[in-house]
């Protein structure tokens, strides 16, 4: 204890007087009396040295008391602006709801950082689990060091690499394999890839299940006609606008996701040409927007709120003690519709 500090006194110093003394917020201090990893080393000395001066006496029965789980859990979605992501909340929220617990929802709009600063807050708050759409960028260490301070987190539609993390993803390779099958079944030899970064899996299972059919085929993979970009409007509009500039333009695309094709679609309007009539486009995701587009989007469809509701299953049951991974897989389908110009129908 500091000399200038009796046993009375002590006891009246708050976290909230140690983190004005360091400079840090009230919720910092609070991880380094946790001993959180997500606190840097620097920070955790000032929050120390802070202790020290005031003399402040951590109570950690009562703070353990205080710190049993709440009936509060987070959902932390990389992209609330795409609607395959609200679809997917809407499931998770449903599962939840029925169990008596209310979601805490936070979007990081594909920011990394963000993303760090709501982990950190949830974990703060003793949320009971978590379900997390990893932004582009997340490391592994960051669901670690949750799953170190007790949280049950489950991964959805983006695995990390590294060690096992509970997950639920769609069957990206297979989706993808089936979608440019299809495309190359309708005579397209120049098919072309649009949207998502090569240092995301989803990516690279989607953009792996277009090769692996491509050279099923013969079909020699071109790395011109795969563009990547963030998986948006803007990224499907400025593709098309590219490849179709080239000496030998391709005459379809699969595309990341449903958003990007959105996006393709009006780069096709812009220069008076149509899906499915002068060029075969299909999407991925199959969210509610894609059978009303003009033409409807031919798409690989996945049963979004079925995957959220997984999600929170998978929570639900780490919560009640069985902490076992598991990496849930879910089937996938081929929806054909108008833009591919083929006739509309399901294909498995």
């Amino acid at each position: 204890m500091n000399a200038r500090e009796t046993p009375a006194t002590a006891s009246r110093i708050t976290m909230i007087d140690i983190a004005r003394h360091a400079g840090v917020s009230k919720s910092t201090v609070s991880l380094v009396l946790q001993a959180s990893p997500l606190v840097k080393a620097e920070t955790r000395d000032k929050v120390n040295a802070a202790i020290e001066a005031l003399g402040y006496v951590y109570n950690r029965g009562a703070a353990n008391l205080r710190g049993s789980r709440s009936n509060i859990v987070g959902m932390v979605i990389n992209d609330l602006a795409n609607p395959f992501f609200a679809e997917l909340a809407v499931g998770i929220e449903r599962v939840f709801h029925a169990a008596g617990y209310i979601p805490f929802i936070a979007n990081t709009i594909e920011n990394a950082k963000r993303q760090s600063e709501v982990l950190r807050s949830m974990s703060e708050h003793d949320i009971a689990g978590l379900i997390i759409c990893p932004a582009r960028g997340t490391r592994p260490a960051d669901i670690e060091a949750l799953a170190q301070l007790g949280v049950p987190t489950v991964l959805a539609m983006r695995r990390l690499a590294g060690p096992k993390f509970s997950s639920v993803t769609p069957d990206n390779l297979r989706g993808a394999r089936r979608a440019t099958e299809h495309l190359i079944a309708l005579g397209h030899r120049r098919i072309a890839f649009f949207g998502g970064y090569s240092d995301m899996i989803a990516q690279n299972d989607r953009c792996g299940g277009y090769q692996a059919a491509l050279s099923a085929a013969g079909i020699t993979f071109d790395r011109a006609l795969v563009i990547e970009g963030p998986p948006n409007r803007d990224c499907g509009l400025n593709a098309i606008g590219h490849v179709l500039d080239m000496a030998e333009p391709p005459t379809a695309a699969l595309c990341f996701n449903d958003v990007v094709a959105f996006g393709v679609l009006s780069g096709l309007e812009r220069r008076g040409l149509a899906a499915g009539r002068d060029f075969a486009l299909v999407g991925f995701d199959d969210v509610a927007e894609a059978r009303h587009t003009n033409p409807p989007l031919t798409t690989v469809h996945v049963d979004t709120g079925a995957l959220g509701e997984r999600a929170a299953h998978q929570v639900l049951r780490m919560i009640h003690g069985d902490t076992r991974p598991e990496e849930f897989v879910s089937d996938v389908d081929l929806v054909v519709r108008a833009s591919c110009g083929a006739t509309s129908r399901r294909q498995p």
